[in-house]
């Protein structure tokens, strides 16, 4: 009888693009038929606004997120925070159109009760079934590290972290002497290197890790030549964990393969989201916030002599150097080789300017520079050119953050890291949210930065 070693197909083979597909569709999909099921019960015909409104709903929600694997007090919350961002924008959107009477009240109400409750039901029955399929022994891909020095024991925590959710770890493989390995944190000592062939076509191992030095390049290239009589999945993991790595990817250059270590978010469709997305919500909110613009700009003419609007020099996209404009909240503004910034109690700053300084007020011009497509409604900060200068000497990987343009609100802001930075450590602690946010970026994460920012315009007292 065939014994089925090593050629078993695996469930978890499929899970992880199978659900990623599956979640990108479920959202957009359900928040969709959920309004038109509740038409239907309210017996109201679907007509031009209502196909209007499901139309921009999709699109905004799309791709959605993969929560399957997210714990569910995290995904209630995420759910929730991305619901509401989406009712603040579509609101705007009503209210710029004067569209917002074209709706039965209680069909959005309802739709609004329903849908957050059906998305997290949908999600937990999903991730209990894909937990219960993922428990089954014949289910479970099963994998070793080739290497316990500190790359193959971050590889085993990796997989401790991933939970059912990834494979079974059985061990690792190391030439070295047990005395010289922790095999604490690293597992079970599986043999040495000329062992790993045999052990997996025995076991039916699904996917091998290789995390040995480059150094050790001849040993790595026998490995492969022994475990290429195998079918189990060969990763190599390189060391590159002293590198801020943004977007890793491996892309085909003509035939030769190439990682790539650091790169924008925004390439392909991801692109074209973001600037439809840039685009649409900044026209929205500019034509929304028109009034207030013109309030603001008489409030800073009668509160000091100069001009309403303040125009600074800023590194954009690729450190190219872009004007952004800021209403003016000081006496006097710098903006040369050297900057001061403002600190609490600045004398060079207005009343009036501390009202809208306080309350970001005075960032509102800037979705003008998103229409010309200087900036995104969502991104790092841009910071003065001086100060770049000053800190890309300073901090390591700071000038990463501009493979993106910059945005008038971000993930940092939101954390709390407003106003000033008076030590590097401030700084640094910035520019680490700006790197996450490139590493994780989603039309989702934007919609949340941007909800949240709303609350702290109201809320937040650490800008000055």
């Amino acid at each position: 009888m065939f014994e089925d070693r090593g050629y078993k197909r695996t469930f978890s083979s499929a899970p992880q693009s199978v659900t990623s597909l599956v979640a990108a569709f479920l959202e957009p999909t359900l928040t969709v038929l959920v309004f038109l099921a509740v038409s239907a019960a309210f017996d109201e015909p679907i007509g031009r606004s209502d196909l209007t409104l499901c139309l921009l709903v999709f699109a905004l929600t799309f791709p959605g997120r993969n929560r399957f694997w997210d714990r569910p007090l995290n995904a209630a919350v995420d759910i929730s925070t991305s619901w509401l961002s989406l009712i603040v924008i579509l609101t705007l959107c009503g209210y710029a159109t004067r569209s917002l009477g074209l709706f039965d009240a209680n069909i959005v109400l309802w739709w609004m009760l329903i849908t957050p409750v059906l998305l997290w039901l949908t999600y937990f029955c999903g991730r209990t079934l894909l937990q219960r399929l993922a428990a089954r022994p014949e289910n479970r891909r099963s994998a070793v590290v080739v290497g316990a020095g500190a790359l193959g024991v971050k590889v085993s925590r990796a997989f401790q972290a991933r939970g059912l959710s990834g494979p079974t770890f059985l061990g690792y493989f190391d030439d070295r002497a047990d005395d010289r390995v922790d095999a604490e944190a690293i597992g079970q000592r599986l043999g040495n290197l000329r062992q790993v062939a045999p052990y997996v076509r025995e076991h039916g191992v699904s996917e091998i890790y290789i995390t040995l030095p480059l150094g050790s390049q001849p040993r790595i290239l026998e490995l492969m030549e022994q475990v290429q009589g195998t079918t189990a999945s060969v990763f190599f993991v390189p060391d590159v964990f002293g590198i801020s790595i943004i977007q890793g990817r491996l892309q085909d250059m003509n035939g030769v393969p190439v990682v790539g270590l650091c790169e924008t978010p925004f390439t392909g469709t991801n692109r074209l989201v973001k600037n439809l997305s840039d685009m649409v919500l900044g026209a929205l909110i500019l034509t929304f916030i028109a009034p207030v613009l013109l309030v603001l700009a008489i409030g800073v003419k009668l509160s000091s002599p100069g001009p309403a609007i303040f125009k600074q020099r800023r590194n954009g996209l690729d450190g190219e150097e872009i004007i952004v404009y800021k209403f003016r909240s000081m006496r006097s503004q710098d903006d040369g080789g050297i900057v001061n910034q403002a600190t609490k109690g600045d004398p060079r700053i207005t009343p009036f300017g501390a009202f809208i300084r306080r309350t970001s007020l005075d960032e509102l011009p800037q979705f003008i520079n998103v229409l010309q497509g200087r900036m995104s409604i969502v991104g790092p900060r841009p910071h003065a050119v001086a100060h770049n200068e000053q800190y890309r000497q300073l901090i390591k990987a700071y000038m990463v953050r501009h493979k993106v343009k910059p945005g008038i609100t971000g993930w940092a802001q939101i954390h709390g890291h407003r106003g000033e930075t008076d030590t590097i450590e401030k700084m640094q602690a910035r520019v680490e949210y700006d790197l996450e946010y490139l590493r994780n970026w989603s039309l989702g994460l934007d919609l949340q930065i941007i909800a949240r920012t709303i609350k702290l315009v109201f809320f937040d007292r650490n800008a000055y």
